[in-house]
């Protein structure tokens, strides 16, 4: 029987779930039919930040629910933390480079554009860190897909735009980046080049079938980001930044940072645990933030 894979409809969100429809055939001998799925947050021009969390997966969530479709995938960094009753992440997917890109005019990286340089960006995280620099950008607030962020480079309309490096290396336009962003500069949003593939907590018979997905070292350094989020009671939008590593001896480096969007206050701070313990390592890391004011910085973002 036909499996059927609900997706939004953006060049981007296909390419994803096309790439975990090839996985899900190879796995399960299954032929997969990718179902579009529009969301609130695609008919809106309306700032990321101003639309709430879960705008982009609330209508997909609606259709598993109603049994429209069989599974979903979602890009991870637009999940709400909190966990959504009948469901579950039977799958996170190897990971692509969470890393943040720069796109720009004249082949330029961040350094080399002038001051006063125009640079487009939808994400208040980003704008926080990019001002913190204190090199004289203008920020731009930009919604839109990657097409039409980049388009706004080559049209002379923006310097440059930043936005995932993994966006633009699913939708193979890699040649196009000119500048990867080292996390050290600018900390990418938690989960960010992770993808969440989503079924009804009663299919066990998919959920355990798509399970062949999961990438165990990507599901512990996702989850620990995540907790760090939700014990930070912030939203996807939010400008926190966390970016967790696994290193060869199967510990976990997690890095976190809260910011206000003018970039003079920043708190940043790291720990470490085993990957059985993801979760407290994000918890424990958000209790050192809270220690340190990020209650503080972050009720200045509001």
């Amino acid at each position: 029987m036909t499996l059927r894979l609900g997706t939004r409809g953006s060049a981007l969100a296909l390419a994803q779930s096309g790439l975990v429809a090839a996985a899900v055939e190879k796995a399960t001998g299954r032929k997969v039919e990718l179902v579009e799925i529009v969301t609130p947050g695609d008919r809106s021009a309306a700032p990321v930040a101003q639309l709430g969390v879960g705008v982009f997966v609330s209508a997909l969530r609606d259709a598993l629910l109603a049994k429209d479709i069989d599974f979903a995938v979602h890009s991870y960094k637009d999940l709400p933390t909190a966990p959504a009753d009948g469901l579950v992440i039977a799958a996170i997917p190897a990971r692509e480079d969470a890393r943040d890109a720069l796109v720009a005019r004249d082949n330029l990286t961040l350094t080399e554009l002038p001051s006063g340089a125009r640079i487009g960006t939808g994400a208040v995280r980003r704008i926080a860190q990019i001002n913190a620099l204190r090199l004289g950008f203008e920020l731009v607030p930009i919604r839109g897909n990657v097409d039409t962020r980049i388009s706004k480079v080559t049209s002379g309309e923006l310097d440059a735009v930043i936005l995932a490096r993994a966006g633009i290396a699913r939708l193979g336009r890699t040649s196009e980046i000119t500048e990867s962003l080292d996390p050290m500069l600018l900390l990418p949003a938690p989960a960010q080049g992770a993808l969440a593939v989503e079924c009804r907590s009663a299919d066990l018979d998919l959920a355990a079938a798509l399970a062949a997905l999961d990438h165990p070292s990507t599901r512990a350094a996702v989850t620990a980001e995540r907790a760090l989020l939700a014990a930070l009671e912030a939203g996807c939008s939010a400008p926190v930044a966390g970016l967790a590593e696994v290193t060869d001896d199967e510990e976990i480096y997690l890095r976190g940072g809260v910011f206000s969007p003018d970039g003079t206050d920043a708190i940043r701070l790291s720990a470490t645990g085993t990957l059985t313990d993801a979760e407290g390592v994000g918890r424990r890391l958000a209790a050192d933030l809270l220690a340190d004011g990020a209650n503080n910085v972050l009720g200045s973002a509001a």
